[in-house]
């Protein structure tokens, strides 16, 4: 029996659609994981755990939010682990995340498909933690107020509000051009 964390987190991966064949195979291994991981929230996790992120948006969907991540050295959208107060609800997680990451309100995009992607990617051996995998389930999320970004300097180093076209450029693989791209197609059809 699983908890109902888990459950709703295994009813919201079944109505993903992957874009391709890595988000296809990253979905199905993480809809395995969902249902196996003793703890799937919990970044004591051994070898992999679920996080949350966000693609944030401003209110004409023209821009789009990138933060220069800490410990990563990378342009990458906020999100990060989940915390117990989130509940297991991933879109939670992914809200609390760009909150914390661009001191913006923000509120989840009306015409974006939950979730907006998913992706399974590894994290490098630090000092205190073992290489392990993060299982990101992304969402597109608005800006109420873009003129309050700021960055949190425990989590990046900068955050910029960026053209489409620049924070392309600044996607440095294939899994995040894939997730800026489904996120402009649905922000600039909407107007957000």
């Amino acid at each position: 029996m699983h908890s109902p964390p888990a459950a709703a987190l295994q009813a919201l991966l079944s109505r993903h659609v992957p874009a391709d064949d890595k988000e296809r195979e990253d979905l199905a291994r993480m809809r395995h994981h969902a249902g196996t991981l003793a703890e799937p929230f919990s970044r004591a996790q051994a070898g992999a755990h679920f996080t949350g992120s966000a693609v944030v948006v401003d209110p004409t969907g023209a821009r789009v939010v990138m933060v220069l991540h800490g410990k990563l050295r990378r342009w990458l959208q906020p999100g990060g682990h989940a915390d117990a107060a989130d509940g297991g609800d991933m879109g939670a997680t992914a809200l609390r995340e760009a909150r914390e990451e661009t001191g913006c309100r923000v509120a989840p995009h009306p015409s974006a498909p939950l979730p907006l992607d998913v992706d399974i990617h590894t994290i490098p051996a630090r000092k205190d933690e073992p290489e392990h995998q993060h299982l990101d389930v992304r969402f597109l999320v608005v800006a109420e107020d873009p003129e309050s970004l700021a960055f949190d300097p425990a989590e990046s180093t900068g955050a910029q509000w960026l053209s489409w076209d620049d924070a392309l450029a600044r996607a440095d693989e294939a899994p995040l051009r894939r997730l800026l791209e489904k996120a402009r197609d649905v922000a600039v059809r909407a107007g957000a």
